[in-house]
């Protein structure tokens, strides 16, 4: 038998285990309390210091931002009640809503916000270039806080409110002065719920309760946007790394909400009458193979190169989705498919017969000759499991020496911001995936920075990628647009930042007495309740 037949057996059997077992007497409260399985563990929790989705996806409930984007990419107010910017385009001037509190109760004055800036565009891409035109950011008053600059930046209010990691999330002035190399130890937001520090058990539970004092806009809820109506008075996230274990929970009412279903699962899950299943986000996510860019071999161009000539997109996505083709397709580019600017120019690395002897002879050329490939793999997230087992197969298929770290992804994302060598506990490849929203265009694109030592994880150094960002931010139109990201496609496709491991869409499930469920590139729990 194999592992999917394994889970499948395991799965329906706990299931019937449980079904047959005398129910407990629901609770009083039980519907004011949404039980949800994360992706991952939330084995830290500080939004700006790392960039896991799953530590986002836990912020987004007790830290607000100034904007958020809706499902159209807008930027909105969020905590923001107006702003005004100079006819010259430099000087902004921003307001904040009245009424806003930390969960200590203190007011969320305009210093608090200066303070979280300041930290955010230390590690943020977009705000490092906010950072680089940055000449004052001061308090005018306790609501009133301006930013005034060298140059105009016009995507400012899509990177104050921008989804992707890290998000320019607001904290009292006293934790935002945290190193932003340093992790936070206090975890206090003005959001529409409350962090339970001392129900916190790394690797089991994380619990949130409601802040009865936040106020929601009147707007709507709209992905980021909107009036974030908490309908529930508890969250709690169950950590449940086995597939089969919470693919039984969810049938037996244990949990709520499964956020990442096994694919391989699905046909069980669809047989309960009392679970619903859709696509988690119709704009799906890009699988990556992440290269550290420092070290030997992967500082050489030609050892990239050398990998990127025999990925096989095809064996990483079945790896992945299983035995359904349907979730998955090639994306023979860095940009999400079927978006205005996929393209696949200079993509014939990726899309011309696999070829290993040209991967030999470029892996000799950049003068490899065996030593050891330190590849972290998170045995606890299904996707980056099986990309690393497809990876594993391949490199070795070339001779390199693989090192073969199975680990969970809370130590992934610890280690993978090591700057060391291996030797000294670095790293040379990572997997991960990004959300097909953040890689619709250069403007918060992670994985495809290419400034060094500021650049994400991996730190390439390419200019040829960033003049073609800096054309992309300064054209004037759609066409412009997309003749930049042609131009970084076919810079990259040379580089190779990372290697694109396809494109795929995923799963979530959740019963049918949970409703208000939209799909995103992640979670949203406001508007969700449970009857």
């Amino acid at each position: 038998m194999n592992r999917r037949s394994v889970l499948k057996g395991a799965a329906a059997f706990a299931a019937g285990a449980a079904a047959g077992l005398p129910r407990p007497a629901i609770a009083q409260g039980a519907t004011r309390v949404l039980r949800f399985v994360p992706q991952a563990n939330l084995a830290n929790f500080d939004p700006i210091w790392g960039t896991q989705f799953v530590v986002r996806n836990a912020s987004m409930l007790v830290w607000d931002t100034l904007y958020g984007i809706d499902n159209t990419f807008t930027p909105r107010r969020q905590m923001v009640e107006s702003e005004e910017v100079s006819a010259d385009g430099l000087t902004w001037t921003f307001r904040l809503r009245p009424g806003l509190r930390w969960h200590d109760g203190e007011p969320v004055l305009a210093r608090d916000c200066v303070a979280s800036l300041e930290r955010w565009m230390v590690r943020d891409g977009m705000g490092q270039m906010i950072r680089a035109l940055r000449q004052e950011l001061v308090a005018v008053d306790d609501r009133t806080f301006r930013l005034r600059l060298s140059a105009p930046y016009p995507k400012l209010l899509f990177a104050l409110g921008k989804n992707n990691t890290p998000i320019a999330f607001m904290m009292p002035e006293r934790i935002a002065k945290t190193d932003p190399f340093q992790q936070i130890t206090e975890f206090v937001g003005s959001g529409p719920m409350r962090f339970n520090r001392a129900e916190w058990v790394p690797g089991a539970r994380a619990t949130w309760s409601r802040f009865e004092q936040y106020v929601p806009r009147e707007e709507p809820p709209n992905w980021l946007s909107g009036g974030k109506r908490m309908l529930v008075d508890r969250i709690e996230w169950i950590i449940q790394p086995d597939p089969a274990t919470a693919a039984a929970a969810l049938q037996a009412g244990e949990v709520d909400w499964w956020e990442t279903p096994l694919t391989d699962l699905i046909p069980v899950l669809r047989r309960n009458r009392n679970i619903r299943i859709d696509i988690a986000d119709p704009l799906g996510n890009v699988g990556c193979l992440r290269f550290n860019h420092l070290h030997p071999p992967f500082n050489d161009v030609r050892a990239r190169q050398a990998v990127a000539w025999v990925v096989n997109q095809a064996d990483f996505m079945r790896a992945v989705v299983g035995g359904d083709d349907g979730l998955w397709r090639p994306m023979y580019s860095y940009f999400t498919p079927e978006t205005p600017n996929y393209t696949e120019a200079g993509a014939e690395i990726l899309k011309n017969p696999r070829d290993p002897a040209t991967a030999r002879r470029l892996l000799q050329e950049a003068g490899y000759t065996g030593e050891p490939v330190v590849m972290l793999v998170a045995q606890d997230l299904a996707p980056l499991s099986a990309m690393g087992q497809v990876a594993n197969a391949l490199l070795r298929s070339i001779g390199m020496n693989v090192d073969y770290v199975a680990t969970d992804w809370g130590t992934v994302g610890a280690r993978r911001a090591s700057r060391e060598p291996r030797e000294r506990g670095g790293w040379n490849i990572f997997f991960t995936w990004f959300a097909g929203a953040d890689c619709t265009n250069p403007a918060s694109y992670l994985g495809l920075r290419a400034h060094g030592e500021g650049a994400w994880f991996g730190w390439p150094n390419d200019p040829a990628i960033e003049r073609g960002r800096d054309k992309w931010f300064a054209a004037r139109n759609a066409e412009e647009e997309r003749a930049a990201c042609e131009e970084i496609s076919r810079a990259a496709m040379i580089s190779q930042p990372f290697t694109p491991t396809g494109f795929y869409r995923a799963y979530q499930a959740w019963r049918t007495n949970v409703s208000g469920i939209v799909p995103g590139p992640l979670p949203w729990f406001w508007g969700v309740s449970k009857s």
